[in-house]
């Protein structure tokens, strides 16, 4: 690999309090094969939650949409209890490959299994089988990702790699709502050509991007079942900073989960068409949010790297999600509905990147447990997508006669309270400005 690519060695088991500046510049095309690698993975693992699973949930169950709701939340509350395993198995694996990429390859194999299955369901729970089967693939990918960031980015690259990044997270659903919204018709083809795309972004940064012998390494102490359920708590008293950007990203992530899981169901209810017709609109307009999650995502890095900030940024993200949740809940037309979804999109940019940024400067034990630590502050997103779409339902119909649709108005407004709330509560964080 070229000089501007390579990147040092893992660090060893006594370094991990080592100063994050310590840690020398990434090269470029380490970046972008990173931002490349998760552009396809978000395409490949998202596009399902985005349109694909309500769109064969309309087709297995008609009007049975809160099914959506226990699939999703039953691949989330597998992907909590097995996250932090995987974790903790990829701090300790020793492997000519390193500790990463071995699990890169696996989780693209259970990945590619997982859309098949979804693909050829022929019925719900079978469905969900293959979302359980996609959480554990695609998430042991992501996994790895952010893991490999923890071991090699300085602080001074991480708001810039963490805004490229969220921005992909973001514009990759979109082209995977674009590639379904031209073959809805062909159940297989709806769910493998997102796969597909993935595989191949993925497939490059494996290649490409050395990593070091791990056999080496010190193996630490035998892990028995007793230590191993330990790893999957943390003390909040001793890491207070990285507990309250946890329940920050909790709380946000609680909202978010509120106002994307139905988007398919809600557009299609204000617009009055069926959900296989609305992917379309939901295409388009997922096209116009690139550029706010752009700016979003792309601007709060950077200039969270450049001005030593990332609390400010955090809030704002929030604050300008909740705005365009509220938005959407009030909306009685078209241009008030693309408003509210295109300020959701800019407010998602920048509170995910920033947040992801702001993980890294407080992560803890960052030489010999990075993957533990990143798998239990990911139980901030997994945890709401697991119990948000089982209590969604309760406020889906309040006020709403049997029969007479759902009251997605309070939803989102619920929504833009929790994603306001985790803005706020990240202003905790002391040692990060």
């Amino acid at each position: 690999m070229p000089a501007s690519g390579r990147v040092r060695k893992p660090l060893p088991a006594h370094a991990a309090d080592l100063d994050a500046e310590e840690l020398p510049p990434v090269g470029a095309s380490y970046i972008w094969l990173m931002v490349l690698a998760q552009f396809g993975v978000w395409v490949a693992f998202i596009t399902p939650l985005a349109i694909s699973l309500s769109v064969r949930i309309d087709k297995l169950a008609p009007g049975h949409e809160e099914y959506l709701g226990y699939v999703t939340g039953a691949g989330a509350a597998f992907s909590v209890l097995t996250a932090p395993l995987l974790g903790v198995l990829s701090d300790r694996t020793r492997c000519r490959l390193g500790r990463r990429r071995p699990f890169m390859i696996g989780g693209m194999v259970v990945g590619v299994v997982s859309l098949v299955v979804m693909a050829l369901a022929a019925n719900v729970p079978l469905l969900g089988l293959g979302w359980i089967l996609a959480q554990l693939g695609w998430g042991s990918v992501v996994g790895a990702l952010v893991n490999s960031q923890a071991d090699r980015l300085p602080e001074s690259q991480r708001g810039k790699v963490a805004g490229l990044v969220g921005f992909t997270q973001q514009i990759g659903p979109v082209l995977g709502v674009v590639m379904a919204g031209a073959i809805t018709g062909n159940a297989l083809l709806l769910f493998l050509v997102p796969g597909i795309f993935g595989v191949v972004l993925a497939t490059l940064f494996v290649v490409f991007v050395h990593e070091e012998d791990s056999r080496t390494m010190e193996a630490g102490e035998p892990l028995t079942a007793l230590s191993l359920a330990r790893k999957y708590v943390f003390d909040p008293r001793r890491y207070p900073d990285y507990f309250w950007n946890w329940l920050g990203r909790f709380l946000f992530y609680f909202g978010l989960t509120f106002n994307t899981t139905f988007t398919a169901f809600f557009f299609a209810s204000r617009l009055g068409v069926s959900v296989e017709e609305v992917a379309g609109t939901i295409a388009a307009l997922a096209g116009l949010g690139v550029v706010a999650t752009a700016l979003g995502a792309v601007g709060g890095g950077f200039l969270s790297d450049r001005l030593r900030r990332r609390r400010v940024f955090v809030l704002a993200g929030a604050l300008v999600f909740s705005v365009g949740a509220v938005t959407m809940a009030l909306a009685t037309a078209v241009p008030a509905l693309f408003a509210g979804s295109l300020a959701c999109s800019l407010g998602i940019g920048a509170f995910a990147a920033v947040d992801q940024a702001l993980l890294l400067d407080v992560l803890p034990e960052r030489g010999t447990e990075a993957g533990r630590y990143t798998s239990i502050f990911n139980f901030a997103a997994t945890i709401p997508q697991a119990v948000a779409p089982l209590i969604a339902p309760v406020f889906l119909g309040i006020g709403v006669a049997a029969g007479e649709g759902k009251n997605y108005s309070l939803l989102y407004i619920v929504a833009a309270a929790c994603t306001l709330a985790g803005g706020l509560i990240v202003l905790r964080v002391r040692a990060v400005r």
